[in-house]
């Protein structure tokens, strides 16, 4: 298969877990005979110096003419003053609204070689930790109308708009529920904070409807401060969690340090077809860019989901899997993972180590 991937390198250790992302990917075409072909795209703090944007139109036509998008990270402290609209996270926003991508797919899974890592005490990380939180990516208060006006008492008031339809609720449900239909627990626990919320109230009302149609799955619905600390009291109890935008992006993040470190997650977001943006979770981390130490890991198993979910390519994707896996049980780490007895590696050693065993 010949993939056409529009590879946005970004800020900060952007660049770095890419090139090492890029090591495994060309490894995986050399052992099954697949070639891939690499597009730079300019997107986020980079895309600002060279143009003076943070997503340029022709980085939105090159992703579009292509298979799939692999992103590093964007964003950084260079850029923090900037307007709004101009901030190197808009060009995340944009990209998703452009793609069509409105589903995140973040799994969280605790590598039974990294049970160390995990912050939560051992009686309640001893049953594992296998989850996937469902975000709904192009709505909500991220994607409302937002400003700033007279508010009436001497001073300044800001806004932002929440708002989401009931198409756009019932799409990301769906995909939730066929999501957990393919798992083994078959569970879906659905996020809001309905006791409040009017926008929570709808969502709520179009998961008890889908639930009728996924009589094999289990429902259940979660308010989102429940939910925030039940990821810590309780993990285990998940399976697949679906919510709205900011609670998604709040939980992902939380249920991410479960796992030992933000390192290690990967994420999609997908659309309708099979065309997906594949990212790790964490940003751009410049406090550490150029340095070779960063952990790439996230990155590539991004690479793995997107052998997967975009091509289809489940062999492959278990290859790239089952070779982070046997790298972490060898006792390779790098240093945000490092625990006692391990085996330290920059980024490009551990992108070199798990290269080697695919």
């Amino acid at each position: 298969m010949d993939i056409k991937l529009a590879v946005v390198k970004g800020d900060g250790i952007g660049p770095e877990i890419i090139a090492e992302a890029e090591k495994v990917l060309d490894k995986v075409g050399e052992k099954f005979g697949h070639s891939f072909t690499y597009t730079d795209i300019l997107a986020g703090g980079c895309a600002i110096d060279e143009t003076g944007e943070p997503l340029p139109e022709e980085s939105v036509r090159i992703a579009k003419e292509s298979d799939s998008v692999l992103l590093g990270a964007v964003g950084g402290p260079k850029w923090d003053t900037l307007p709004g609209h101009l901030r190197p996270e808009k060009a995340l926003l944009g990209l998703r609204s452009k793609l069509g991508l409105f589903a995140n797919i973040r799994p969280a899974k605790l590598h039974a070689a990294l049970a160390d890592a995990c912050p939560l005490r051992p009686e309640i990380s001893k049953d594992g930790l296998d989850l996937v939180i469902v975000r709904e990516l192009t709505g909500g208060l991220y994607f409302g109308d937002r400003g700033r006006r007279d508010g009436g008492l001497g001073g300044e008031e800001a806004y932002d708009e929440l708002k989401y339809s009931e198409k756009e609720i019932e799409r990301i449900g769906r995909v939730a529920f066929e999501l957990a239909k393919k798992r083994d627990r078959k569970k879906v626990t659905s996020v809001d904070k309905a006791n409040v919320i009017e926008t929570s109230r709808l969502w709520r009302e179009v998961m008890h409807r889908l639930a009728e149609e996924y009589p094999e799955v289990e429902y259940s619905d979660m308010l989102v401060d429940n939910c925030a600390m039940q990821l810590v009291r309780n993990p285990a109890q998940f399976d697949v969690i679906v919510t709205e935008n900011m609670f998604g992006d709040i939980l992902s993040d939380e249920a991410s340090m479960t796992t030992g470190s933000i390192g290690m997650l990967p994420s999609s977001s997908l659309g309708e077809g099979t065309f997906g943006m594949y990212e790790p979770i964490h940003g751009s981390a410049p406090d550490i860019a150029g340095q070779n130490k960063a952990n790439p890991i996230a990155t590539i198993l991004s690479c793995a989901m997107m052998l997967r979910d975009s091509f289809s390519l489940l062999e492959e994707a278990k290859a790239i899997e089952t070779a982070v896996t046997k790298v972490l049980n060898d006792g390779y780490r790098t240093a945000d993972i490092m625990d006692e007895g391990g085996k330290l590696l920059g980024t490009r050693e551990m992108g070199d180590k798990i290269a080697e065993n695919i």
